[in-house]
């Protein structure tokens, strides 16, 4: 055993609680210290795991009870003992996502960092870690999915696992269960998947298509890849949406209908969105788990880390993601083109983008981004979403200096092989250096106009050098997410402004069923007319509002309403001038008229071959 090692125990699955203990053979003389880190690497927010630890309690070598005194948030102090130690604590799980940890009758999930406490001073040592299943019958099936390294447990088996350190300890995290198991290999590396929770997916569909997506993401960066097997925890609820990125697995939290089913061969949406959160989380092992900030070597789990470079971890991410999709063939070219229309068209309807950069975006993340407010979408910009449009036109733009001989995917195989590789953190002023150096040119504008800036980016005369056009419209409606024209007539002026269509109303404001506003746009006729978020509309023009998207669509702009609403427990009455809705809605299309180089260029782009339709 090694001179730190720890137990874990569900030991009260109905009442959400773990019973984790480590035990320290030497603790240090004057009173060992203890600490629970307060984030978790890949979500840029302190959540303070400590506020989950409901009890902790020391023995010494002998048995006898030592004193244990917190002396901060997330930090405490043993008295002097003669060891061995051993620390014990109980954590409330409750927790359903892929950050922390969740504990009931059906399964057990969590992430190291949220259950372990570290030994102060003596992080870089080995330990060891005992998994047990919870106690009684009812849990005799349970098996355990972790790429933890086994020290004597049997595959997807409970016992003895090890680390070479607390960082490697709390970087995989462990699902236990009766949970379905698939594998595939990809380059000869074996993948796991493993999923909880009720569902009717085609896990030997799931399991093909990874194999195709991880082996064009191996085939980018060269194989073999960073590690020697790999696990796609899959949690599958009612309706969830979200992963997590580690060295060697990825938790993944998804909708029971994003799932293939038996016998459909077409991949809708919602098979896409799971097939793009899997492929987005495969891509981190590569860049964030090993090519990462400076800034974050070694990680600080005590405090906040910060960079102005997460529009280059997150939203060059979020750029291959789905581009790694459509050139294994999982996707077809119009489907990707689709699914950038939708993404572009959020960046333009978050004023917030004017405001903003993708810079500021990722220094702030720790106060903004994972704290969404009703004023969001209007002072804060995506560093994964504009951040993965930043990445294409960075992609274009090597591809035009270089005549196609060069591309991101060389800027991220350099980062791969200077940093990534070497464990060395990218420097802040790195990425632009380097670009520069694959353009032949210096990027300096690019990068103060797309990274520092503020401007929207010129999409349009990049994406015309592969031949592919944008056009741009106002919404038909809430539900609308872009990606598409709205009519033929429309479709048929791509890479127009806007279409001929009559102009449609706006209020500038994004108003629920029952009347209650959840978001005022800056600047909009709901704004100027003294509209706020969380006023609720109770009646348009003497009549009650049954709805506002009815009320829009037969009006025109210019029209003048009349509006009551309650603000708090008070009637306020104002009068909105309606105007005409924003072009802030996109699609993409392939121009049939582009010359042959930029259609040679969008095939070495997006792929050689155009896949056939599913």
């Amino acid at each position: 055993m090694e001179k730190i090692h720890y137990l874990i125990v569900p030991a009260a699955p109905e009442a959400h609680r773990f019973e984790v203990t480590v035990r320290v053979s030497d603790p240090e003389p004057a009173g060992q210290a203890l600490w629970l880190p307060v984030w978790v690497p890949g979500s840029y927010l302190v959540r303070e795991f400590a506020r989950q630890v409901l009890a902790v309690s020391a023995r010494d070598g002998q048995g006898l009870p030592v004193s244990v005194t917190k002396v901060d948030k997330h930090r405490w102090r043993c008295a002097p003992c003669i060891g061995p130690l051993s620390v014990t604590c109980e954590v409330y799980a409750w927790d359903l996502s892929v950050r922390a940890a969740h504990l009931d009758t059906t399964h057990a999930y969590f992430n190291g960092s949220a259950v372990f406490l570290a030994v102060a001073g003596r992080e870089h040592e080995r330990c060891t870690v005992d998994i047990e299943p919870p106690p009684g019958e009812a849990f005799k099936a349970w098996r355990v999915a972790t790429t933890l390294e086994r020290a004597g447990a049997p595959e997807h088996g409970f016992g003895r696992y090890r680390a070479a350190d607390y960082d490697e300890l709390i970087d995989h995290p462990v699902e236990c269960g009766t949970f379905d198991l698939v594998s595939f290999d990809a380059h000869g590396v074996r993948h796991d998947v493993a999923l909880t929770g009720r569902h009717r997916g085609d896990l030997d569909r799931l399991a093909r298509d990874l194999a195709r997506a991880c082996t064009a993401q191996i085939d980018l960066f060269g194989a073999p890849p960073p590690f020697d097997r790999y696990l796609f925890q899959i949690t599958v609820v009612g309706d969830g949406y979200g992963g997590l990125e580690h060295r060697r697995s990825t938790s993944l939290l998804c909708s029971r209908d994003d799932l293939p089913q038996a016998g459909q061969s077409k991949t809708g949406d919602r098979y896409r969105t799971l097939l793009g959160l899997a492929s987005h989380e495969y891509f981190h092992a590569w860049n964030v788990k090993r090519i990462k900030p400076a800034a974050f070597l070694p990680y600080d789990l005590s405090r906040e880390a910060y960079t102005r470079q997460l529009w280059a971890f997150e939203g060059i991410t979020s750029y291959y993601d789905d581009l790694a999709l459509v050139r294994c063939g999982l996707f077809t070219h119009d489907e990707y083109l689709q699914m950038l229309g939708e993404t572009v068209t959020r960046v333009l309807r978050g004023g917030g983008r004017l405001r903003q950069s993708v810079a500021e975006s990722s220094f702030d993340a720790w106060i903004k981004f994972y704290r969404p407010d009703e004023n969001t979408p209007n002072a804060v910009v995506s560093y994964y979403t504009k951040g993965s449009l930043v990445a294409l036109a960075l992609d274009l733009t090597l591809r035009e200096a270089t005549g196609g001989a060069r591309s991101l995917d060389d800027l991220m195989r350099r980062l791969w092989h200077d940093y990534g590789a070497r464990d060395i953190g990218v420097p802040e002023d790195r990425i632009p250096a380097l670009a520069s150096e694959i353009a032949g040119r210096d990027l300096g504008a690019f990068f103060a106009l797309a990274v520092e800036g503020t401007a929207d980016l010129p999409l349009a005369t990049l994406l015309a050098t592969v031949g592919v056009t944008i056009g741009l419209r106002a919404a038909t409606g809430e539900s609308d997410k872009g990606g598409t024209p709205a009519s033929p007539t429309v479709a048929a002026a791509a890479g127009a402004l806007a279409g001929d269509t009559p102009a449609r109303a706006w209020i500038g404001a994004r108003i629920a069923g029952d009347g209650r506003i959840s978001l005022v746009h800056d600047g909009g006729p709901a704004q100027r007319a003294g509209l706020s978020a969380g006023d609720q509309v109770i009646a348009v023009d003497g009549l009650r509002l049954a709805g506002i998207e009815p009320l829009l669509s037969a009006s025109r702009p210019g029209r003048v309403l009349d509006v009551h609403a309650f603000r708090r427990d008070e009637l306020y009455q104002c009068r909105v001038t309606l105007t005409e809705a924003p072009l802030d809605t996109a699609w993409l299309a392939i121009d049939a008229a582009a010359s042959p180089a930029a259609a040679a260029a969008r095939a070495a782009w997006l792929g050689t071959a155009r896949p056939p339709a599913a």
